[in-house]
């Protein structure tokens, strides 16, 4: 069982910067692929951004933050990163990574099966 914890959530002004960092326990991380979630009070868990496994190269990103925020994984330490630049108060939210249950990314939480406890990002305006 795949174990995830996020780190590097915080406060930053609209316009800056956040790396937001997963380090997953357990041998089988990179046999599956990644994914960031956000959910802010009120509203539903919506999809950030998610990154294949094993080579196969596919990113995705909502439309939402196309442009401004980049996935990236290092399977050799077992964690998958988010930059997170140009930062939008809308943004605001507790971000949480997620374990896909294949190898290619996916958009909705039910084709995860790990997740981390979430780690609050605050932009303020």
């Amino acid at each position: 069982q795949v174990q995830l914890a996020e780190s590097g959530g915080g406060l930053v002004q609209a316009g800056g910067s956040l790396r937001l960092s997963c380090a997953a326990s357990g041998r089988t991380f990179s046999a599956y692929a990644m994914g960031w979630f956000r959910q802010a009070p009120g509203k539903e868990r919506e999809f950030v951004s998610g990154i294949s496994c094993c080579g196969i190269g596919t990113i995705l990103y909502a439309d939402s933050v196309k442009g401004r925020f980049t996935i990236s994984r290092d399977n050799a330490k077992n964690t998958v990163y988010l930059q997170m630049n140009s930062l939008k108060p809308d943004d605001t939210a507790v971000y949480y990574c997620a374990k896909g249950r294949w190898g290619a990314p996916a958009l909705r939480p039910s084709e995860h099966d790990a997740w981390g406890q979430g780690t609050q990002v605050t932009v303020s305006s």
